[in-house]
């Protein structure tokens, strides 16, 4: 048991009692084009790191350091950056390992979140965990999952979700959890309801699923097996095991308003967000620069981890009349050359070069973007590798964007890995 740390509650940490369970085998079809050719948890954010990076944070500055991450579709530059960055010492027998589809029950994919711990029961019985947390691998946000682990443990409940307070009227964007008249018990677990009731200490708000688990080991085996049985069952974690729990009593609720994490601000506390559309993830991005922003990756008490090639320190250069390299109110990684060119409001991933008199403003540019002279781009998302020749316009044109890229409902223009841009 650890003691008081950074300020945070005495909370109970039982690092070799807990599994950690990561799901990272969804498609990611609404975030296509960066989809196309890695999985959704592999998409690069932030510039230097990847959605998967922020969940294996998480886990890791809480001490958890037994973690399986569930990999399926397009795994392998997520398997990569798993193998390559998250190495934990094995003389400890601590480990973060990807676990791709193994069909060990026949030759079938994961038919969904709980099939896809079912087929991995294995790794359950081999570590004999008294509890097991299962997570969603593309959500940005920092939590200290232990005091949810410790609420779990002082409740007996067969499983604990957590849950972040979102308005009422917005109830029919998520999975709505609806408690019993103490608040922590889960009475009902609805899917995208249209007539949610609020909870009982705010009318106005409901309680909105993170996607955030935590089982009590026996129960959730004894759940998996009996909803494998089932030919009407999806097979989900949110649509069919929890509502399982529910019909027993078994469930209860975390709010996500009660989790301190060590160096938070009353800004950025309670700072989550679901990135599964290219309008999310491009204004997860915008979040991270302002002067104060939402999401404060600054953090030192609780980092954000994550592993990249060994890069120079980014270069501004030219400071001749209009040839001024610069950026602004931006976020620029190691690697980045900016060329007598400018960015504003923008964020530079490891190797991107701006070159003389180019202009990229509120845009995101992943790894290794070249931007030519007297190009100039807005509202976009451009990913790996992709060359703006010179006096190319992106993002000025919609109409003529969409013949070449996609463009998406708040009209930020979207360029996959590796695509070749025209004039």
């Amino acid at each position: 048991m650890l003691g008081c740390l950074f300020g945070v509650r005495r909370v109970k940490v039982l690092p070799m009692k807990v599994l950690a369970i990561v799901l990272a085998g969804g498609e990611g079809k609404r975030l296509m084009p960066l989809t196309a050719d890695r999985a959704k948890p592999a998409v690069p954010f932030g510039g230097i790191y990847r959605l998967v990076d922020f969940v294996l944070s998480n886990l890791a500055n809480a001490e958890y350091f037994r973690i399986v991450v569930l990999t399926q579709y397009k795994n392998h530059s997520l398997d990569r950056h798993i193998s390559r960055t998250w190495r934990l010492s094995s003389m400890l027998g601590n480990y973060v390992t990807p676990v791709p589809a193994q069909q060990r029950l026949g030759p079938r994919w994961f038919a969904g979140s709980a099939d896809a711990i079912f087929q991995n029961l294995n790794l359950i019985h081999d570590e004999q965990p008294e509890h097991v947390i299962v997570f969603g691998a593309d959500h940005i946000y920092r939590m200290d999952p232990r005091q949810m682990v410790a609420q779990h443990i002082d409740s007996g409940a067969d499983v604990t979700v957590a849950a972040i307070r979102q308005p009422l009227k917005l109830a029919d964007q998520f999975g709505v959890i609806e408690t019993d008249p103490s608040g922590r018990r889960i009475a009902a677990f609805r899917e995208k309801p249209t007539d949610a009731v609020g909870l009982p200490d705010a009318p106005d708000q409901i309680y909105a699923s993170m996607g955030n688990y935590v089982f009590r080991t026996q129960s959730l085996i004894a759940a998996l097996r009996e909803d494998a049985l089932d030919p009407a069952s999806k097979h989900d974690l949110g649509g069919n095991i929890i509502p399982m729990f529910v019909k027993t009593g078994g469930a209860e609720v975390y709010d996500f308003a009660d989790n301190v994490v060590p160096g938070s601000t009353d800004r950025d506390r309670g700072y989550w967000r679901d990135v599964g559309t290219l309008d999310a993830f491009y204004e997860a991005n915008m979040d991270l620069i302002a002067v104060h922003p939402v999401f404060n990756l600054y953090n030192s008490s609780w980092p954000i981890y994550t592993g990249h090639d060994p890069l120079p320190p980014a270069k501004f250069v030219h400071n001749t009349g209009d040839r001024v390299g610069r950026a602004l109110e931006s976020l620029v990684s190691p690697g980045v050359i900016v060329s007598g060119g400018t960015a504003l409001r923008s964020i530079l991933s490891p190797g991107v070069v701006l070159h003389s008199h180019s202009h990229v403003e509120d845009s995101v540019l992943m790894g290794n973007v070249q931007v030519g002279r007297h190009a100039r781009i807005r509202r976009a998302i451009i990913d790996k590798n992709v060359i703006v020749p010179d006096g190319a316009r992106i993002g000025f044109d919609l109409d003529h964007d969409r013949e070449r890229f996609t463009v998406t409902g708040e009209g930020i223009v979207v360029i996959g890995k590796n695509e070749v841009v025209d004039l």
